[in-house]
């Protein structure tokens, strides 16, 4: 199961420090997935969940281990450009599909192997041994699933 944490986050939301290119880098590092949330403005890539705060390059978004969640159509267009970029669309869907072929789901039991659970402790899922048979989780809170 991959784990993947959101924003950076893995033992509960840090605002200060979330979608930041070094919060990032730390849980990569420390073997997690990582969902950023990612803004084109003006031809420029910026991270930041809701105001870009952090200008990157796009080759950093080139990482096998990030799923990049488009947040306004620039980025979504441009990002589906680059084959190299695995990213997604969502606001407040249930599902959503990945440019690899994965399922984000959120808010919704209907999982199957190709989904990622987002936040599964919106749904009341904390315990590791509880999680539906799927691909993934993404979760502020992803080290608690650690041990899977």
């Amino acid at each position: 199961m991959v784990l993947i944490s959101h924003r950076g986050n893995i033992s509960g939301e840090n605002p200060e420090r979330e979608n930041s290119p070094g919060y990032i880098i730390e849980v990569l590092t420390r073997g997690y997935n990582a969902e950023i949330d990612v803004r084109l403005i003006d031809g420029i890539f910026w991270l930041g969940h809701d105001a870009p705060r952090y200008q990157i390059e796009e080759s950093f978004l080139e990482n096998d281990k990030l799923w990049c969640h488009a947040k306004n159509f620039a980025a979504l267009a441009k990002m589906q450009q680059n084959k190299k970029i695995h990213f997604f669309w969502n606001q407040e869907d249930n599902f959503a599909l990945t440019s690899k072929g994965f399922i984000w789901t959120y808010k919704s039991k209907e999982i199957c192997p190709v989904s990622v659970l987002v936040k599964p402790e919106v749904l009341g899922i904390t315990d590791k041994k509880k999680l539906p048979d799927c691909y993934g989780i993404c979760s502020d809170f992803v080290a608690n699933f650690n041990e899977i």
